[in-house]
């Protein structure tokens, strides 16, 4: 079907999953997650604001708590932040498969992401417009007031001397933290152009959905629990005779139509990691040789998932 002229427009609907083999903290998961490991008291805040925190954790990435106060988002994710910029995390199998759906096939409509981490601009192959990234980015800075971007790099240079490290890893990071000043409205409100808590969503979305999704001929869903809105609505809003592939490691998206059913006429299930079923799917479109060419761009586990395909492509030779 890929290859068939029925398939003109692939729609890719990204989550978490798509991103967990490059090593990104999680945020979630109970115990370990950072929303359960934050320790309000090293922030740079109130009395109330801290016991807010420490009652709710996500309200340290809040907007109308960082409008009243900016440093406890920034201290949050000044790891994150600094590790974007210094590619610490690679772009995974899946990442590449999506890139090798716009550069072999040239049938990437579009890449709607759930993830934050900005890792999809890594893959050189993929233009900056195929990408929409629903939560925005860890890889841009803008003022939340005005808008005003700011240079990445400038943006992270005043991160690392401005932002106290609430982790303890960083010697050099300043004992205590300073705002990092807006110079368009002077306002002490830039960060990382990811959405914030009871924040907007991006324009974008709204526009490219509305132009997009009327004319797909595959939804591709990976590594999503298909439980957070708008992004799940993807699902219900393409046209009725579009085929719909689920990568995932549970059966999601009952609730919004999908049908797993053996007879299904439309939804394909693929049980497994992202870069399992990314790979496999590779395999079978002839398209290992491209990805063998990232091999040493890819983090661990992704290279070595790779390496143990081609060595047994090899002896089946």
């Amino acid at each position: 079907f890929l290859r068939s002229p029925l398939c003109k427009s692939i729609i890719v609907l990204a989550g978490a999953g798509m991103s967990v083999s490059s090593g990104i903290p999680d945020f979630r998961s109970a115990g370990v997650g950072l929303y359960d490991t934050l320790r309000p008291e090293l922030l740079t805040a109130s009395k109330l604001e801290r016991a807010l925190i420490h009652d709710d954790p996500t309200l340290a990435l809040d907007k109308g708590m960082f409008l009243e106060n900016p440093l406890p988002m920034l201290e949050t994710k000044r790891s994150f932040i600094l590790g974007t910029h210094g590619k610490r995390w690679k772009a995974t199998l899946a990442h590449r498969f999506v890139e090798l759906l716009h550069t072999k096939l040239g049938k990437l409509t579009r890449v709607y992401t759930q993830n934050i981490d900005g890792l999809e601009l890594q893959c050189t192959g993929l233009p900056r417009e195929k990408v929409v990234n629903v939560h925005g980015s860890m890889g841009a800075a803008a003022c939340e007031r005005c808008g005003q971007e700011m240079d990445f790099d400038e943006f992270c240079e005043k991160v690392r001397c401005n932002i106290k490290d609430i982790t303890g890893e960083d010697a050099e990071a300043p004992a205590e933290s300073t705002p990092i000043q807006c110079e368009a409205c002077e306002n002490p409100t830039v960060k990382p152009t990811i959405v914030l808590f009871r924040g907007s969503m991006p324009k974008e979305f709204h526009t490219l959905t509305a132009q997009d999704l009327p004319e797909c001929d595959l939804l591709i869903v990976m590594g999503t629990s298909l439980m957070v809105a708008p992004a799940n609505s993807l699902v219900y809003r393409i046209p009725p005779t579009a085929l719909r592939m689920v990568m995932n490691n549970e059966r999601v998206g009952r609730r919004l139509g999908i049908d797993y059913s053996e007879n299904s006429i439309r939804d394909v299930y693929a049980h497994g990691q992202s870069d399992e079923t990314c790979l496999e799917l590779a395999e079978k479109m002839g398209w290992l040789d491209d990805l063998a060419t990232t091999v040493e761009e890819l983090p661990d586990s992704s290279a070595r998932l790779l390496r143990e395909r081609l060595a047994q492509r090899r002896q089946e030779e």
